[in-house]
């Protein structure tokens, strides 16, 4: 994989508050670990000789978004030309589902436009990335 010409960020609804934001990053991280398992290196040994995992081998910035503005987003991310990106998105509905099964019920019986985004996690080529994000400030 041409590392040097991807990009990964996910854009986080700067309102929640801070164990949600933490949650929907959490939660994106490890759906993007599973479906870009590529992107996380090697496993790394210290001086002492202790085991560290790898982790992912670059930057994921983390934006400020609005629900709006991720609504937007997400519309765009349905259209042909950005077909070749991974995203993630997690939403109110999956943030109030207490299973899994539950979730599939759920979204099998909500249209996307009811849906409020927590946040999306985006990755693929830097130019589509950059066109859709580029413009966003850092999550302080």
């Amino acid at each position: 994989m041409d590392l040097e010409n991807r990009k990964c960020v996910m854009v986080i609804d700067e309102n929640l508050p801070l164990g949600l934001v933490a949650n929907t990053a959490a939660i994106m991280g490890i759906t993007l670990g599973k479906e870009m398992p590529e992107v996380v290196g090697a496993n790394v040994i210290d001086r002492s000789g202790n085991r560290h995992l790898g982790i992912i081998e670059f930057p994921v910035p983390i934006l400020k978004g609005s629900p709006e503005i991720m609504k937007s987003i997400r519309e765009s991310l349905f259209q042909p030309e950005y077909q070749d990106l991974s995203v993630v998105d997690f939403s109110d509905l999956a943030q109030g589902c207490k299973t899994y099964s539950e979730f599939i019920e759920k979204m099998a019986h909500t249209r996307e436009e009811s849906l409020e985004y927590f946040g999306l996690a985006i990755c693929g080529p830097k130019k589509k990335v950059n066109k859709l994000t580029g413009s966003m400030p850092l999550l302080r």
